[in-house]
């Protein structure tokens, strides 16, 4: 991804250039302005008017989150889901998580504790600027680093794919299998789920590859993988034999 590649080439350059000033007075802004956006306009503007402003619509999440990931992600959703920028959040996370895989340096950045707050804030503002992220975004990423929550990037980029596929009605079917399918196949097994799933929904195939055949499809689980025939078979083995039946 071009998008991955520019923010891990601008990592060492960050870390160089940062400066030792603090920034906890700006980090406190970012914070509340991320987790209540109205809290900066209600401060500015409580002096000139005392109307209260228009109610915004209630933004729900699509699936309960539960966990410290599962609860940045679902601000993250209702945040994204007010700007209306559901689909470039997303897709900016992805790039940042691609990043981390990538680049061994800035993948050590994004879980060093040590790193302290002031430099881990600098150096992701810097990058979103450089990448061109959306306020959003980064905004969220200054949060995880002031709260130093970057090393768990990944797993709320996954939570938060969840949040927006569910939005977008899609549901994730894993298929594990020894080698591809062929597209014949895929097509015709994406076409079954589909049928199951009914209108209104969307599956979204994804494929991965070990021994056998495994179908992860919403809370459903269709096993036909060389490990579990075996296990399957050691329980035969070891149940006791009635040779009076």
């Amino acid at each position: 991804m071009a998008m991955a590649g520019r923010i891990r080439s601008s990592v060492p350059r960050v870390v160089k250039s940062l400066m030792s000033d603090s920034l906890s007075a700006q980090r406190s802004i970012v914070e509340r302005s991320f987790i209540c956006p109205n809290f900066i306009d209600s401060q500015h503007s409580k002096n000139f008017s005392s109307a209260s402003p228009p109610k915004e619509p209630k933004i729900k999440v699509p699936v309960a989150m539960f966990g410290g990931s599962g609860n940045y992600a679902s601000a993250l959703f209702i945040a994204a889901a007010k700007a209306k920028a559901l689909d470039k959040v997303e897709s900016e996370l992805l790039d940042l998580v691609a990043a981390t895989e990538k680049s061994p340096t800035f993948a050590q950045f994004m879980k060093d504790l040590a790193v302290p707050a002031d430099t881990r804030v600098k150096a992701i503002t810097e990058i979103c600027d450089q990448a061109k992220f959306s306020e959003v975004t980064k905004n969220f990423l200054v949060v995880l680093a002031d709260n130093g929550r970057l090393r768990h990037v990944d797993t709320i980029a996954k939570r938060f794919s969840d949040l927006t596929m569910a939005h977008r009605g899609e549901i994730k079917a894993i298929v594990t299998t020894v080698i591809p399918l062929p597209a014949e196949e895929e097509k015709e097994l994406k076409d079954t789920l589909q049928e199951i799933l009914g209108k209104g929904k969307k599956v979204n195939l994804e494929q991965k590859y070990s021994w056998g055949l495994v179908v992860e499809f919403g809370q459903k689980v269709f096993d036909m993988s060389i490990k579990t025939r075996a296990k399957q078979m050691e329980r035969f083995l070891r149940d006791p034999i009635n040779f009076d039946s």
